[in-house]
């Protein structure tokens, strides 16, 4: 598939007096978004935890690697399909999970998301925090495979009824985020008082649980709220992945996990794969970037599960330059985030199609066939060295 052809779709749309309807640059994006969401809404989704320096340094950190070109290779066909759990991805991106993406444009935006993805067969990973209940979103993806993330209730039962639910819904895996037990320090958020989720949103698939709803015995809101900030935030324990195996068949993978004797652990614990991530520093600041500890995350995998990565990934650049260190597949969040804000599902998959269309061009031009290529060529950079 060439996705680079995408800009000859531009081009020659162009010809006809019709200039592209969303921006081709992730700054023009995320000032557009940023002018076209709500004020609350936006801070959620851009800020981060603290000064935000750890948010700023993961997007810094890709200008730390650069890539050799290879000539007279002629790439003329580019393999950008990835394989991870027996299934086969046309792309090397996936939609990481945004917990309030269901309130970003119609208030449905996590179906929105499963439009997209049906679209372009990149596949999503669904956040816990819905707008729509999981049963209902995952019917929008089609073909393209879904994954469910899972903030661990305290309430084991819970856990087990929403794991069951999504498996049940075909769920193809289960992310197990580790790093969001308790809100990170988010002065953005902070400063206007804004918890989406304390004001009732985004809680769809705990309403429609039926163990939920029996721990909360009512309708009443208020109380929705109070019985879920009850048991939100699972601090889990190595002890616990063994009762997380015991939940379901479906691949089980880790999300949070940054240092290697943590990946080495959890895989030899039966988890199936690992996600490198640091929230886009969102929870934790003060950190190093995710980029910086990938390469440590992947030597220490060596191979056993599949690696994904995000955090800070702005450009098809900053994908192809993951790979290049290792990662599996690739996450997008912020990006396609403002893209839903700005033009519905056609918004966000034309961000997905720019993100490819800039990484394909780039192997294209580079003389690399194939992921494996960008792997042989990528190096340290010595900007301002």
């Amino acid at each position: 598939m060439a996705f680079g052809d995408y800009q000859n779709e531009i081009y020659f749309t162009a010809l006809s007096g019709h200039a592209p309807d969303f921006p081709m640059d992730y700054a023009t994006l995320e000032a557009k978004a940023a002018a076209a969401l709500p004020a609350s809404l936006h801070s959620y989704i851009a800020g981060g935890a603290g000064d935000e320096l750890t948010q700023r340094r993961n997007a810094e950190a890709f200008a730390d690697w650069g890539l050799v070109p290879r000539m007279l290779v002629g790439a003329t066909e580019r393999d950008l399909s990835v394989s991870a759990w027996g299934l086969t991805f046309p792309t090397p991106i996936f939609l990481a999970p945004v917990g309030v993406i269901g309130l970003v444009g119609d208030k449905h935006g996590d179906i929105a998301v499963a439009e997209a993805a049906a679209k372009t067969g990149v596949p999503a990973v669904f956040s816990t925090l819905m707008q729509d209940p999981l049963e209902e979103v995952i019917g929008h993806a089609g073909a393209t495979p879904s994954f469910f993330q899972l903030y661990t209730p305290k309430d084991r039962d819970l856990a087990a009824s929403l794991v069951s639910r999504a498996e049940q819904a075909g769920y193809r895996g289960i992310t197990v985020t580790l790093d969001t037990w308790i809100p990170g320090w988010r002065p953005r958020d902070l400063s206007s008082g804004n918890f989406p989720q304390l004001r009732g949103h985004v809680l769809k698939n705990y309403t429609t649980d039926p163990v939920f709803q029996k721990m909360v015995g009512s309708d009443d809101p208020q109380s929705i709220v109070l019985h879920w900030v009850q048991t939100f935030g699972n601090p889990l324990s190595w002890d616990d992945l063994a009762w997380l195996r015991s939940l379901t068949e479906l691949p089980i993978i880790l999300k949070g996990i940054s240092h290697p004797e943590d990946a080495r652990r959890a895989i030899d614990a039966g988890v199936d794969g690992i996600y490198c991530s640091n929230h886009g520093g969102r929870q934790a600041n003060g950190g190093l970037s995710a980029l910086e500890t990938l390469p440590g995350v992947v030597e220490a995998c060596a191979d056993r599960v599949p690696v994904l990565f995000d955090s800070g990934v702005r450009s098809g650049t900053d994908v192809i330059k993951a790979l290049g260190l290792g990662a599996t597949m690739v996450g997008i969040g912020r990006p396609y985030v403002y893209g839903l804000a700005l033009g519905g599902v056609s918004g966000l998959v034309h961000v997905l199609r720019m993100i490819l269309a800039e990484a394909d061009l780039l192997m294209a031009v580079n003389g690399y066939p194939d992921i494996a290529a960008v792997r042989e060529n990528i190096r340290p950079a010595t900007y301002g060295r």
